[in-house]
Order: C-alpha cells, then structure tokens, then sequence
C-alpha cells in the first residue's frame, strides 16, 4: 500500500519542517490539492508553490487537479514538478486527449471521480489510466467525513481493473484515517491519500505505517 499524505493539511508555518518530517516518517509521495474556487469551493495554490515543495523534497508530486479547463494549465505543473497529475471526468471535455498529453510528457496520467458520478463515466479510459482517483468526499476541503456509500464503487472498480488485467492503480482520497483505512484496502484501494488521517496526528511515522499495514 502506497500512502500520499495530502500536504493541505499541513502547518503552512512551518512548511518545510512538515514537508521532511513526512519524507522522514516514510510516505510514497505528496499528495497536492490544486482547487480553483470553481470546480470546488475553495482555493489553495497553484504551479508556485509545486515548485516549492518540489525543490524541498525528492518525493515524487501528485497533483490533483480541482479545476476547470485543467488541460490549460498541465504543461505549467510539469515544468513545476508534477510527477503524478489526475484531472476529473467532470471537468475534461476530451480525457483520452489529456491522457495523452500527460504520458507523451512522461507524467503519470490519473482521471479523478466525485462521489455522485457513476464509475460507468471513467471505464472505457482506465485501460489507458495509470491510476484512477476515487473521491470519498465531495472534494473542496480536507478533514471531511469519509462517505462509506462510495466503497461500493471502488469494488467495482477493483474488480474491473483485475477481470481485464490492467495495469491501473486506484487511488482513495477523502476522509481516510486509521479507522476506516482496512476497509477502504479490503475494497480494493492501491494508494491512500490522507490529509488530517497523518498531519493531525502526533506521530506521523505511526500514521503512516498504520494506514499502509491496515490489510495487516
């Protein structure tokens, strides 16, 4: 299990201690919520501060796109230092255009899902998918309560990925903590995403490790 914390919920004051306390307690990768105050109702930060955090760190940068017309803005966060980029089915007018774009860049190329979207929407492009994003919350803001209904969709997506032996990892991002995680795992999650999950918590190598062997 790939654990991402989400560096939105991290103290901004104190911003490169958190980024390698994190590197430290031994996540894969940072999660980061790029949000327009459009698509979601709030806003964070933009390709700036990617390159911030990626000049702090040699963890690999998952960009998560909450934005309208986020093809616009792809080169920008590649130049920045996105390794990872999702962008939602409910944002992008051609995916497999935006797929495209992103591996021809050597980026890894993710489509994100919100709660209420049927799955059936992202099916015929997860074959060319590196990893498909499951939101758990409505996305706008972390420290919202994990949404149990939407297990359901990450079994069915678990079991389409296997039955056609693709190569597509899937990604659970919202509400997830120490609690929740086994179940959100058993379902058939390869990456957890966890915002106030690891940087709300005292120690968060513990975190960490708890939400990786949570299938222990």
């Amino acid at each position: 299990m790939k654990i991402a914390p989400s560096i939105i919920a991290a103290d901004f004051t104190k911003f490169n201690e958190e980024i390698k306390a994190i590197e430290k307690a031994g996540a894969d990768l940072f999660h980061l919520d790029i949000m327009d105050g459009v698509f979601v109702p709030n806003i964070t930060f933009g390709p700036m501060l990617v390159e911030a955090i990626n000049r702090m760190t040699e963890l690999e940068l998952d960009a998560h796109l909450m934005i309208v017309n986020p093809d616009k803005y792809f080169e920008r966060f590649i130049e920045s230092g996105a390794d990872w980029i999702s962008v939602h089915i409910e944002t992008v007018k051609n995916p497999k255009k935006s797929i495209n774009f992103l591996k021809k860049r050597r980026c890894r190329a993710g489509i994100a899902i919100n709660p209420e979207t049927p799955l059936k929407s992202v099916l015929s492009f997860v074959e060319y998918l590196d990893f498909l994003l499951i939101m758990t919350v409505h996305p706008g803001f972390y420290g919202q309560k994990f949404i149990p209904e939407v297990l359901k969709k990450i079994e069915r997506a678990r079991d389409f990925i296997d039955k056609n032996r693709l190569n597509c990892l899937i990604q659970v991002d919202g509400g997830i903590n120490g609690e929740n995680a086994k179940i959100v795992a058993k379902a058939g999650a390869d990456i957890l995403v966890a915002g106030a999950g690891v940087f709300k918590t005292k120690d968060y190598k513990k975190a960490i490790e708890n939400l990786r062997y949570c299938r222990k």
